[in-house]
């Protein structure tokens, strides 16, 4: 597959929901189904930078560095090679405009452009104490935050952790109800556990009554991805 984009992602803020499977079923894009982790089923709230991206190599004026707070689940798909594990979206929150008239336009990606802001924390050594990412919705601020403790590591083999982290295909519904895969390239993440979390949101309105019991309690874990620079590929149909 071709490169369409390629950016650096950084600082990661990963805040993990179990679910009742039954929640997403409608929303698994066919040809797919969904990835569980020893028989649980995940969806996480994802805030992150998106840093000096650039179309098929081409860098954007104005749109090369901003914020991204997603809603994610995890699917997979059977392949010639085997299982190919990816994540499909309930809704991603970009700060431009043009992003997400583009993604929703050309991609059927669940895009919305809100006004959004980021804070990160740096320790006496440089590590990443905190990060927090808010957008502005309904007269206002929502936000995604977290406080980390300890150093980054590799996620132990098998844990949830790296489920989480690794999974590197994203597969979209299309509107006349096909499904677009595209695969993610980038190496493994290291990770820190989070001390403290917090989803300070309006579920419900951001992403439906249906998700909104599972993410008003507290995540059933949160952690600091470091990230790297990632290519996305162009994406086709299933």
């Amino acid at each position: 597959m071709s490169v369409f984009l390629t950016a650096e992602w950084r600082q990661l803020a990963m805040l993990n929901y179990e679910l009742d499977a039954s929640a997403l079923d409608a929303l698994v894009p066919r040809g797919t189904e969904l990835d569980l982790w020893q028989g649980r089923c995940f969806a996480s709230v994802v805030g992150f930078r998106f840093l000096d991206t650039r179309v098929l190599g081409v860098p954007v004026p104005f749109h090369r560095n901003f914020e991204e707070v997603n809603l994610r689940f995890y699917v997979r798909q059977k392949s010639a090679e085997g299982w190919r594990r990816g994540v499909a979206f309930v809704k991603e929150i970009v700060p431009r405009a043009a992003i997400a008239f583009v993604a929703r336009t050309l991609y059927d990606e669940k895009y919305v452009a809100l006004p959004m802001d980021h804070r990160v924390e740096h320790g006496p050594g440089g590590q990443v104490e905190s990060v927090e990412y808010g957008w502005r919705l309904g007269g206002r601020r929502h936000s995604l935050s977290l406080r980390t403790t300890g150093e980054f590591l590799a996620p132990a083999e098998g844990s949830q952790e790296q489920f989480i982290a690794e999974h590197y295909w994203g597969y979209t519904a299309r509107r006349d109800g096909g499904t677009s895969a595209y695969e993610v390239r980038h190496p493994p993440w290291r990770v820190v556990a989070a001390a403290q979390s917090r989803l300070d949101c309006d579920v419900a309105r951001l992403y439906g009554e249906r998700l909104a019991e599972a993410l008003r309690v507290p995540p059933a874990s949160a952690f600091l991805a470091d990230g790297s620079e990632v290519s996305v590929s162009r994406g086709v149909g299933l």
